[in-house]
């Protein structure tokens, strides 16, 4: 019998592969220091990439439940690679969420989409998330 785990945003238990125990560790992140409430925060909801059907890892809305975040994890010894970011980038092209993160659960890449110029910035840190809608 396989570990599980029980996902607070799911609600639900599920296998504890080692991807989701870095998807786990992000969550806790977000709820315990980042303080983003649960009730925005999504798990591996599918979304439709082209004419595939795609599970994203974890996508968090801001406070006018728009697409703020995508997060894409992987389990610790996948290196993070342009690949992880490519497919990152074609998940948020559905979402058009501002941000993109990136994980191994030791590493992290985080950018900011610049609607001006089309690029991607790299952020030193994880964005504040917006308080209040604006």
């Amino acid at each position: 019998m396989s570990e599980e785990i029980f996902d607070i945003i799911r609600k639900k238990y599920v296998a504890l592969t080692p991807e989701e125990k870095v998807r786990q560790h992000i969550i806790s992140v977000l709820v315990k220091d980042k303080n983003i409430p649960q009730s925005l925060i999504s798990v591996e909801a599918q979304i439709k990439v082209g004419k595939l059907i795609k599970r994203f890892d974890i996508l968090v809305y801001d406070r006018e439940l728009k697409p703020w975040m995508i997060i894409e994890c992987k389990k610790e010894d996948i290196v993070l690679s342009p690949e992880i970011l490519n497919q990152a980038i074609r998940y948020n092209k559905t979402t058009n969420a501002p941000y993109l993160f990136i994980t191994n659960g030791i590493d992290f890449f985080c950018f900011k989409n610049n609607n001006t110029t089309s690029q991607l910035e790299r952020q030193e840190k994880f964005p504040d998330f917006p308080s209040r809608i604006s």
